[in-house]
């Protein structure tokens, strides 16, 4: 094999990439996969005229069939949205609204965060499962009969839970499957639960304890606990069910992937990962100056938690900045040294961000809130959906109040150095300089006030200068020609 510096460049532009695309679905499976005929129903129903059809990039192979069929079976005018500003899993209610969209069509994998500006249908895609060897596999990871488990699965697969319910039910009687629920008033999807209102996480139904989380609803048995449980997963390898061991990490999981049709105990040590996130807590607690990610621009209340991210980062004396940039990638936030760590708001899905290549640490707002609210203490209870910690949330911890928000310190779990979880007074009314050492209480401790906007003056590169009316006018010329291993006229390198 040729060495690439020492190929021609015509070698070069040839070379050919092996990628592996999905093929189109056959036009008489476009119905079964897609729901064709409920969808045109629904649009009919509501009189929608313009749709927005929002593909994830695995599935936009079909989009432009879908969009003629509905068009076809329908008086509405399809728009596709093919790359969404953040995660697939999330309605881009954005793009819906540039086209002036009067509902969206959501199709594939989901997260099921709340949506409220528009009608919203979601269009699972339903991937084929074997349903006897999924219930054999259940068989040999829960020999036990008598033991307590929960369903969970991927949204592809809901479609075949009834009949691997219909194989197990009579042999595991405390056996719990979870249903699958929309949340919102203008909210649907076809054949499943609505949910209205989101007032109740717990509640009490014919003795039963019914829990609500992520999309997915179930009842426990009176006087039980979801630590009673073991968790079944049906799905592959993800965001979702890591989402779910982190929220529920004292339950043991076991799971299922129909692609590779097998099943396993998920030995992921679930404390490891605990401890990986309160390590980045404590980087935290040391942080000064904190970039506030917006990751999502259609999940239900990300303004809200924005501004109570804000107070409660004001109220620990450091800075914030936000920062709209849509999806994230080492290089964006690579441009940003002044922060020292960034606190991402998207839906639970895209939260536990794997911030291991990161320049600077990436954590959710509840962690953030642990390190910066004083009433808020590292437990067992692990949040990624930040609706839950804004006011009337199942996990809402107010702030201390200011007139009894005293002045406190501690050690550095990293650096071992001492310091304060309280800065608000250590703010000098005025400053002309880019950093200040000011007296912070009477026991003489010091603080460092160096906001963002002095790191930068104090950078040595600070990007392109624009040099306005500095730099002459010249005519157009003729640049160089070809590749940047082998301009034309240089020659080829030998």
């Amino acid at each position: 094999m040729a060495d690439a510096f020492s190929s021609s460049s015509e070698t070069v532009i040839q070379r050919v990439v092996d990628v592996t695309v999905k093929t189109n679905t056959p036009p008489e499976k476009l119905e079964e996969l897609y729901q064709i005929k409920e969808t045109c129903d629904f649009i009919s129903q509501h009189q929608f005229k313009k749709v927005a059809l929002q593909f994830p990039d695995e599935l936009l192979v079909d989009s432009v069939a879908v969009a003629v069929e509905i068009e076809r079976h329908s008086n509405a005018k399809p728009f596709i949205l093919g790359d969404t500003s953040y995660g697939s899993c999330c309605v881009d209610e954005v793009a819906a609204e540039h086209v002036g969209a009067d509902c969206i069509m959501h199709y594939g994998r989901a997260c099921l965060s709340p949506s409220k500006r528009l009608p919203l249908m979601y269009v699972f895609e339903r991937r084929p499962v074997d349903v006897e060897k999924c219930a054999s596999t259940f068989r040999e990871l829960y020999p036990d009969t008598q033991s307590h488990i929960i369903i969970l699965y991927d949204v592809n697969y809901v479609h075949a839970m009834n009949d691997l319910l219909t194989l197990l039910s009579p042999e595991y009687p405390n056996l719990v499957a979870s249903e699958l629920v929309v949340e919102g008033e203008q909210c649907y999807s076809h054949g499943q639960m609505n949910r209205q209102h989101d007032d109740t996480y717990l509640s009490e139904q014919d003795g039963r304890q019914v829990i609500y989380q992520f999309g997915r609803q179930f009842s426990l048995k009176k006087g039980s606990s979801i630590t009673d449980y073991s968790m079944f997963y049906v799905g592959q390898e993800g965001a979702t069910l890591r989402n779910f061991m982190m929220t529920w990490n004292r339950c043991s999981f076991c799971s299922f992937d129909p692609i590779t049709m097998t099943g396993r105990t998920e030995s992921v040590s679930i404390n490891r990962a605990l401890m990986k996130r309160y390590y980045a807590i404590e980087r935290a607690k040391d942080a000064n100056v904190v970039g506030i990610l917006v990751g999502t621009l259609g999940v239900a209340d990300y303004l809200t938690i924005i501004q109570q991210l804000k107070e409660t980062i004001h109220r620990a004396g450091k800075k914030s900045y936000m920062f709209a940039m849509g999806k994230l990638n080492v290089p964006k936030l690579a441009n940003f040294l002044e922060i020292d760590i960034f606190v991402l708001i998207a839906c639970p899905e895209n939260s536990l961000l794997d911030s291991g290549e990161f320049y600077k640490p990436v954590v959710t707002p509840f962690e953030m809130e642990v390190a910066c609210n004083k009433n808020r203490e590292w437990s067992e209870e692990y949040v990624t959906d930040f609706r839950h910690l804004l006011p009337g949330g199942q996990s809402h911890v107010p702030l201390v109040d200011q007139q009894e928000d005293g002045d406190e310190t501690d050690v550095s779990l990293i650096t071992g150095a001492l310091r304060s979880r309280n800065l608000l007074n250590s703010e000098p009314a005025e400053s002309s300089f880019s950093s200040s050492v000011v007296l912070r209480n009477q026991t003489m401790t010091v603080a460092n006030t160096n906001p963002a906007a002095s790191f930068l003056a104090e950078r040595s590169w600070r990007g392109l200068e624009q040099k306005l009316g500095e730099t002459p006018v010249v005519k157009a010329v003729e640049g160089r020609r070809g590749i940047a291993i082998a301009y034309e006229e240089e020659g080829t390198p030998s």
